[in-house]
This record gives C-alpha cells, sequence and structure tokens, in this order.
C-alpha cells in the first residue's frame, strides 16, 4: 500500500463503507460533525487496530538532540511508535483497510503547524473500494518506524510530552493506567 498526497485517508476494520456522512465524534476535542481523514504524512499513525492505544514520538529541526536520543534512541529513524504487550495479537490480526478520498473540501481540522487531520463538513464517497493495509509490522519496518512494545504506555507516554519532540497520542484511555 502506497500513501501518496493526491488522497487523503480513514482507516477502519469494516470493508463495506459506502458513503460517510458528518459525526460528531465520541472523542474528538473539537466541536462540530465531521467527516475525519489523515494526509499521507499522517497514515502511519493508523497503522493500528482502532481501539488500540499508541504513542507516537518524533525528532522535529528544533528538537533537542539529547531528547532524541533519550526517546527515540539507537534504534534507527527518527520515529518511534510504541504500544503495550497487550496488543501485539490484534496488531499481528486485525483485518484493517483503508479508504481513498479526493482531499478536496477537506481541510485542517486546527491550525497548529502539524494538524493531526483534516475533515470535512459535507458527505464523501470513496474513490473506490476499501483496500486490505496488510501486514502492520511490515508496514512499520518498510517506513522506517521504530515500534516499541512495553508494559504501559504512561511513563514513555510522560517523557515524550515534555521533551522537544513531536508526538501525537491516540486512544490512550485504553492504556493500561
Amino acid at each position: 500500500m502506497e500513501f501518496t498526497e493526491d488522497a487523503v485517508y480513514h482507516f477502519s476494520e469494516d470493508p463495506t463503507i459506502t458513503r460517510f456522512a458528518p459525526h460528531v465524534a465520541r472523542t474528538a476535542q473539537v466541536n462540530g460533525a465531521y467527516v475525519w481523514a489523515v494526509t499521507a504524512d499522517r497514515a502511519h499513525n493508523y497503522w493500528f487496530p482502532r481501539q488500540c492505544p499508541r504513542a507516537m514520538a518524533w525528532a522535529r529541526p528544533d528538537s533537542d538532540p539529547d531528547d532524541v536520543a533519550k526517546i527515540i534512541g539507537p534504534g534507527g529513524g527518527s520515529r518511534v511508535h510504541a504500544v503495550e504487550f497487550g496488543w501485539l495479537e490484534s496488531i499481528r490480526t486485525v483485518e484493517l483497510y483503508v479508504y481513498r478520498f479526493d482531499p478536496a473540501g477537506f481541510h485542517p481540522v486546527d491550525e497548529t503547524d502539524e494538524p493531526p487531520a483534516v475533515v470535512t463538513e459535507s458527505e464523501v464517497v470513496p474513490l473506490g473500494p476499501a483496500e486490505p493495509v496488510g501486514d502492520l509490522f511490515a508496514l512499520h519496518e518498510r517506513a522506517g518506524i521504530q515500534l516499541r512494545v512495553l508494559p504501559r504506555l504512561q511513563d514513555f507516554w510522560s517523557a515524550v510530552i515534555t521533551s522537544t519532540l513531536g508526538f501525537s497520542g491516540i486512544r490512550l484511555r485504553n492504556a493500561r493506567s
């Protein structure tokens, strides 16, 4: 699967969706009914089962080299995704699909330098049928992203959010406390 700039993407474990209608996401931190998608540069954040908690960190040009060494470490690459041991089997066996949408009509969900998603207030139809994403471990490997497995995410997340690295956390409420 190749992710390109000529589309935006929505990941799902349901390959049968034919139309996406705006809705208020249960976990949204913004007001409004939207169809949510991500650009190619954020697709890797969704190479997980939907409910899987994950903490992600990446080096930015202004990141302190000590933070990069401490959090990303010597494993290679400039990005690390962390999950809990309890999710390994689900990551291995999930049947994850991706929908492609025309990016016209989508806009960043917020005005930050690194918006986490793009949204539209209009109903959208995928550009084609859902495509299987494939082996999630292999995707991480091909992208040069470390996949770190931890007993619990909290200590890693605490270090990440107080660092100079870029970061994102998804479904952290599902993590062990």
